[in-house]
């Protein structure tokens, strides 16, 4: 089936290259006119560990990505898209909360959950009468907390709750809802959250996972609006698997190229996400709910060197400085793709930066739905309809790993600080030095844009119990 897809799109798309919260009800959709269809519907396909470089559309050339390229060709590319941190779980937590990682409940990848009063993208589509659903993925809550899916706005889920688990493409079950599905794979001292490397490889999560998915998306009634939410584990590796951990069933057609065998596995990992793309769309069209349906393409942070893989084979964060695990470019940056034909320009490329935190009112916009004061969100439907770019905000990150550091974007500058609050600040001028060379916090007449940026950064940042500065203790 992998094969046939990446055929299909292969034959149609050639390999090519201050924070402004939402305060107001929207009084009216924002969307184009469907005649008698629902209110548009959303499609959320969220990467795990792709970089930015890793699509041909942004300069790939070893890796097929034929079907996500042509997704791009049919929709906007945005060139400056940030992922909501350099790390999962906080990074799906500022794209379900449209809140940045300040402030968003989870900033890191501690099993801290999602409470009761985090408001979900899910649970506000779900108020306007949308069907929800999440396969893949989740990282904010597990069986039995209040941060579980079926607790945060989603009337079915299918998957990985705990991002642990989730390391291993070959699990001996997956979840459905809270109850556990058993799979045929054996995981020798299998850990207490489902991690370890199997010893016979039967079911593949992620290809299980997806078929579950076009099932659920076929089954959905012609008359009601959905928000399906795509968290796919690849092109994560398996962790406990050393450095044998790009597991995939076939590198497909990527068995002859001369290269490791783990960085073949890698590519194949990549194609078999870009097929899945691909089955997507052509399902979407295939139901006739192209036309209504706005799909998201994404990835949760930058590019790993995990597994036995090597980021630099295929120059997987482009032009960018930095992997997993950092606040420069390479890090943070990542693709961001829109597709809704008939209301997205094709083939158009938006330069402006827009941020994961962005989803939320963009959701709201979509349902015509009163979205919260106090998010970080941006609405984007004008910008995807071919208004313009988004107005200008600052863009802020934390990590509170090795050491903790934050970094924020004010225009074409930004400034990266490590650790929080207390350390030195380098700053970037990200329009002339998109790969973060030149530090120019030492030079005189930058004086004051450091300022600024050390203010933009205390300003961004909420104390949180959970994810404590080194300076908070």
């Amino acid at each position: 089936m992998i094969h046939v897809t990446l055929l299909a799109c292969l034959a149609v798309a050639p390999h090519s290259q201050s924070t402004v919260p939402s305060t107001e009800p929207l009084p009216e959709r924002e969307r184009a006119p469907v005649g008698d269809a629902p209110s548009p519907s959303l499609v959320v396909i969220l990467a795990d560990d792709l970089g930015w470089g890793d699509l041909g559309c942004q300069g790939q050339e070893k890796i097929l990505t034929p079907c996500v390229d042509r997704m791009a060709a049919e929709g906007m590319r945005f060139s400056a898209g940030y992922a909501g941190s350099t790390v999962c779980a906080p990074s799906r937590s500022v794209l379900m909360t449209g809140l940045h990682a300040g402030h968003t409940r989870v900033r890191g990848n501690r099993r801290v959950p999602l409470r009761d009063g985090d408001l979900t993208v899910a649970e506000l589509l779900r108020a306007e009468g949308y069907r929800t659903a999440l396969f893949g993925k989740w990282g904010l809550g597990n069986a039995g907390s209040s941060g579980h899916p079926v607790r945060q706005g989603f009337e079915r889920f299918f998957g990985f709750s705990d991002q642990l688990h989730a390391h291993n493409s070959y699990p001996t079950h997956l979840w459905d809802g809270e109850e556990r599905v058993e799979l045929s794979n054996v995981v020798p001292g299998e850990g207490e959250w489902g991690q370890g490397k199997a010893s016979e490889r039967h079911d593949w999560a992620p290809g299980r996972i997806h078929r579950e998915a076009m099932g659920w998306l076929r089954a959905v009634p012609r008359e009601d609006p959905f928000f399906l939410y795509l968290a796919s584990t690849v092109p994560h590796a398996n962790n406990e698997a050393g450095s044998d951990g790009m597991e995939v069933p076939d590198v497909g057609v990527y068995r002859d190229r001369p290269w490791p065998e783990r960085q073949r596995e890698h590519a194949a990992m990549v194609s078999s996400l870009d097929a899945q793309v691909g089955e997507v769309l052509d399902t979407l069209r295939e139901l006739g709910r192209a036309e209504d349906t706005l799909v998201l393409f994404l990835s949760d942070n930058g590019p790993h060197r995990e597994g036995g893989n090597d980021p630099n084979f295929a120059d997987s964060n482009g032009p960018f400085r930095g992997i997993k695990r950092s606040l420069t470019e390479g890090g943070i940056r990542v693709p961001f793709i829109a597709w809704w034909p008939g209301v997205v320009p094709a083939g158009s490329v938006e330069e402006a930066p827009v941020h994961f935190q962005d989803l939320f009112a963009t959701a709201g916009a979509l349902a015509g739905a009163a979205v919260p004061a106090g998010l970080d969100s941006r609405n984007l439907l004008p910008t995807l309809r071919g208004a313009g770019a988004p107005p200008e905000t600052p863009l802020y990150w934390e990590f509170h790993e090795r050491g903790s550091a934050e970094a924020v974007r004010f225009g074409r500058w930004k400034a990266i600080r490590s650790p929080m609050q207390t350390g030195s600040v380098r700053l970037y001028d990200l329009e002339a030095d998109p790969g973060e060379a030149h530090d120019l916090a030492g030079v005189p007449d930058q004086a004051a844009r450091l300022e600024e940026a050390v203010r933009l950064m205390d300003r961004a940042h909420v104390p949180s119990a959970d994810f404590k500065t080194p300076s908070e203790g």
